[in-house]
């Protein structure tokens, strides 16, 4: 290869190495589920589980870890949907999980979801009218 080549390449290289950082998040699913939220998985009918921003969501079975999620927080955000212009652009989200989505009181709009999150922590990432996202999640 010659030195133009080589520069060229290693320009190559490095204008790319952005793409190709370390991360320890992990992507899935999320739905939305609406009132009633009591009583939950995690905490039965205690009003106080709830966050005063109502960023909560409950935990799918991917998620759950035999109630071992109860409590975890996780930050979220969304990173596609099926539809354009779904994903609230750079917007992430910090939820508690205070159920378990195969239990709640109120069905998720899409069963098997990773995460299913109160309708307000949902509009928040995406426009409500999805019925999913796809999400990058990572419990903090």
């Amino acid at each position: 290869m010659s030195k133009s080549q080589l520069l060229l390449l290693f320009l190559y290289l490095l204008s790319s190495a952005h793409l190709f950082h370390p991360s320890s998040a992990d992507v899935g699913t999320a739905s939305q589920y609406n009132p009633p939220y009591t009583p939950t998985a995690c905490f039965g009918n205690d009003n106080s589980q709830f966050p005063s921003s109502n960023l909560f969501a409950a935990a799918g079975e991917g998620v759950w870890d035999n109630g071992a999620a109860c409590g975890r927080q996780y930050l979220v955000r969304c990173i596609s949907a099926v539809a354009p212009k779904t994903c609230v652009p750079d917007k992430t989200i910090q939820v508690r999980i205070v159920d378990r989505a195969q239990t709640s009181a109120s069905r998720p709009a899409k069963g098997g979801t990773t995460i299913v999150l109160s309708n307000t922590a949902f509009g928040t990432i995406a426009n409500p009218g999805a019925a999913f996202i796809n999400i990058e999640f990572q419990q903090v």
